[in-house]
């Protein structure tokens, strides 16, 4: 994904945009989830908040796996291996995300029959202890470890202002670690990743840019 071609540099700066906004309106809206999991399901279900925040989170995984090629594909020239391994876990955590969000909408689904609630819930807990939480795990690891390369990636290279790396690690912290001590945290975040990715998205218009000023080849 390298801003060869106007569709392609659109569809990257769109990615680095829409990414870190969708992610940030699953946790605005995203309900009080805490308790046990029908005191989820009441939470989901007491206000299409919920869906909405679920639905925000699943959509945000396609601009999110843009994102991350268009960043990979930054790196590729002057950081080969970061750009390699970081891309390709940073796809598996968009991967088990998406699996992730897909489950949250059945959840949102069960929340939406009242009357079968109860049912739902002893569902929904042995869910969340069954191997499909494992794709969860698989988009956590993925998503941290992913971008953790490729921040590292981008800090070494110079790529796109000095504090894009350290902004992408200081977000893995906040949200994988500040958010089991604050709920808050989450809103840190989404501010975080959108301080890291939006001047991503000028990186690629000035690469752009620069590739329209080179002189057309003669013969």
């Amino acid at each position: 994904m390298h801003p060869e071609t106007p569709s392609r540099r659109r569809a990257a700066q769109s990615a680095l945009v829409l990414g870190p906004v969708l992610a940030a309106v699953s946790v605005i809206l995203q309900p009080d989830l805490s308790g046990s999991a029908h005191h989820q399901l009441i939470a989901i279900g007491d206000s299409p908040r919920g869906a909405i925040s679920a639905v925000a989170f699943l959509v945000s995984q396609l601009p999110m796996l843009i994102a991350v090629l268009v960043i990979g594909r930054l790196l590729l020239p002057r950081a080969p291996r970061l750009s390699a391994w970081g891309t390709g876990l940073g796809v598996l955590g968009c991967f088990g995300h998406t699996v992730f969000g897909g489950v949250s909408m059945v959840y949102v689904v069960m929340a939406h029959d009242p009357k079968h609630l109860d049912v739902y819930a002893h569902l929904m807990h042995k869910m969340n202890s069954s191997p499909v939480m494992l794709f969860s795990a698989a988009g956590l690891l993925g998503t941290v470890v992913g971008l953790l390369l490729l921040g590292i990636g981008l800090f070494r290279t110079r790529t796109g202002p000095v504090w894009v790396g350290p902004a992408i690690w200081a977000f893995l912290v906040v949200e994988f670690v500040g958010s089991s001590v604050s709920s808050s945290a989450s809103y840190l975040s989404a501010l975080l990743l959108a301080a890291a990715f939006l001047p991503l998205s000028g990186v690629v218009g000035e690469a752009a840019t620069d590739m329209d000023r080179q002189p057309e080849p003669v013969g």
